[in-house]
């Protein structure tokens, strides 16, 4: 540790992030509730060996929990969420759990952002435009539809990410971002998204539905098919989506065991434009983006897109501003007529426990 620096305490972020007590983290660390206690009010440095335990309890590192955060003139250290891809990189600035992130600028649904800053990491202040950011991570390419519905009715700042459902819960995991988008389950499952998320989180969660969707093939004009089996009789170049995405599990049904395409679309309008300009005959993708690139589409089935976020962001106010916004007259109203969209159920919840 520099100097001038001290460890930042995440003890209590993620024992409540797994929902349990301090009693049931002291049996699992083999220390006592009271030191547990102390050690999260910061009346009491662990030793190593203590800290050691608690992140073996905790399923984290030592480092995780005791991150060497703020300076002694109460500057906040940042990190970037993820490596920017020059080593001078515009980035956005935003505040999740006790950590402030710096994410580099990138394509977002709402088109070219402001950025917050150009540089690398340091100790600052914190800032205002952080602690009013939350940060969204998922594959709705309506997304920016909600984003400027949210900035409009609540004053904060929503940053989306376009990320595969897979991607999307593994930075929930890792706490670089507040809600992260899923539709990993047949819209008549019920718990197909929930099941999901109980694999890939080690914590209680709840999703909100923000929408049913179609999903299916869409084909280009050179593709005399009219039918799903009509495509697999042919000699198709297709275009797929990486694994993890609910695009690439819809594909990897409808193909069986043949081969995965080789081409690789980074989300659903890539795939569109992929066939929209002869790269490829066929592509998994939403009815929407099928119809806003004047391709044929031909439905596989109904999905269910929730958001997800972890019960240690629930009570954050930028989420619940974001529920409060789902649940809205103005939201279904937004969405009611966007091609294959249903959010007759926006902002239903589900509890997923672990």
């Amino acid at each position: 540790m520099s100097p001038g620096e001290a460890p930042q305490n995440r003890v209590r972020v993620f024992r409540l992030g797994r929902d349990w007590s301090q009693a049931e983290l002291a049996g699992r660390a083999g220390i006592s509730r009271a030191a547990v206690s102390a050690i999260e009010g910061e009346r009491l440095v662990p030793s190593v060996a203590t800290a050691l335990a608690l992140a073996d309890a905790l399923d984290c590192s030592v480092d995780d929990l005791f991150r060497t955060g703020r300076s002694s003139t109460g500057d906040i250290a940042e990190h970037w969420a993820w490596p920017p891809s020059s080593a001078v990189a515009r980035y956005w600035r935003a505040r999740v759990l006790d950590r402030t992130l710096l994410y580099p600028v990138e394509a977002t649904p709402l088109g070219e952002l402001p950025h917050d800053g150009l540089g690398i990491p340091t100790h600052r202040p914190p800032t205002p435009l952080a602690e009013r950011t939350v940060v969204l991570a998922g594959c709705d390419p309506a997304s920016g539809l909600l984003a400027r519905l949210y900035e409009q009715v609540t004053g904060y700042r929503m940053l989306v990410f376009c990320r595969s459902s897979r991607q999307s819960l593994d930075l929930l995991k890792q706490g670089l971002v507040h809600v992260a988008g899923v539709h990993l389950g047949a819209a008549e499952s019920p718990n197909g998204n929930a099941a999901a998320v109980h694999l890939s989180l080690a914590q209680p969660a709840q999703l909100l539905r923000v929408t049913t969707w179609d999903d299916g093939v869409a084909v280009g004009s050179r593709t005399a098919a009219t039918s799903v089996r009509g495509l697999l009789r042919d000699r198709l170049t297709w275009v797929g989506r990486e694994p993890g995405s609910g695009a690439r599990q819809c594909l990897d049904e409808l193909l069986h065991d043949r081969p995965a395409p080789r081409r690789i679309a980074r989300d659903h309008r890539a795939v569109a434009e992929a066939i929209r300009s002869g790269w490829a005959d066929a592509g998994v993708c939403l009815r929407l983006v099928a119809e806003e690139a004047g391709l044929r589409f031909l439905p596989i089935r109904t999905e269910a897109y929730d958001l997800c976020f972890t019960t240690a962001l629930a009570a954050d106010p930028r989420v619940q501003a974001l529920i409060r916004v789902v649940q809205s007259p103005a939201f279904r109203h937004l969405m009611i007529e966007l091609p294959g969209y249903d959010s007759r159920r926006a902002g239903e919840l589900q509890e997923v426990a672990h």
